[in-house]
């Protein structure tokens, strides 16, 4: 199976921190080549530089990156993307959105998201699945992933269907039809970038809760798993688009 997967990237890691894992594109990579449906290509799209895809049809799906920026901003490019993922769903082109990506996905459909209430979700935390879907492979009750977030998903799109939640997001993972996915943890972190990021944000974050947050990096995450279920998440919402039947136009 060939795909062209791009990876639409909303923020960029500090300079400082990429001799870590590298920037966006190397995590990513990395994290997908762990499971990655055979003859996958992830093509990288600076959006956040003003760098897009020139349609939509240039790639088979779309991956959306975390941001230090907030979903809730009014800035250019954040609408663009809004209205991306809005052609990318009547398209039934695939799509996956992480963190950042998670919640511009809620958001462009028709979902609510706020600032935390709780303040910030950081470090490792369990996600328990509350609605398997068929692609979740191999099945699993929960999922630990890292997270790094101020904003989340407090009201689902229309239609959507909730699949986990952690004690701090009430939607941690969602899906809206066969092709578009929400995940608001990091598979793509290595620990080691965690713990550098949660360091840097430490005044932003509160003392006591970014410690925990460091602490809770010495847990295992199941960023396998994760890649994982994206991988066939990918390879079932492709093969849902390609076996759809094709709509006669209205005259």
């Amino acid at each position: 199976m060939s795909m062209k997967l791009g990876l639409l990237e909303c923020d960029h890691v500090a300079a400082r921190f990429r001799h870590i894992a590298g920037d966006y594109r190397e995590m990513f990579s990395a994290m997908l080549a762990r499971d990655a449906p055979p003859g996958l290509r992830l093509l990288p799209f600076d959006i956040c530089n003003a760098v897009w895809p020139a349609s939509l049809d240039v790639c088979d799906a779309y991956l959306c990156t975390g941001s230090r920026h907030s979903a809730l901003e009014h800035r250019d490019w954040i609408a663009h993307l809004l209205e991306f993922v809005r052609e990318a769903h009547a398209a039934r082109t695939p799509f996956v959105g992480i963190c950042f990506g998670h919640q511009i996905l809620a958001r462009a459909l028709g979902g609510v998201v706020e600032r935390a209430s709780d303040g910030w979700g950081v470090g490792v935390h369990r996600m328990d699945v509350v609605q398997a879907a068929s692609w979740m492979q191999p099945p699993q009750p929960a999922c630990r992933l890292q997270y790094m977030h101020q904003d989340q998903v407090v009201r689902l799109p229309p239609g959507a269907e909730l699949l986990g939640r952690t004690e701090h997001s009430p939607v941690a993972m969602f899906q809206l039809g066969d092709s578009m996915l929400g995940i608001q943890g990091h598979p793509e972190f290595a620990a080691a970038y965690g713990e550098a990021l949660i360091g840097d944000r430490v005044e932003r974050i509160g003392a006591e809760r970014a410690e925990r947050g460091r602490a809770s990096l010495a847990e295992p995450a199941d960023t396998n798993l994760a890649a994982a279920w994206i991988a066939r998440f990918l390879e079932s919402a492709s093969s849902s688009r390609s076996t759809a039947p094709v709509q006669s136009a209205r005259l």
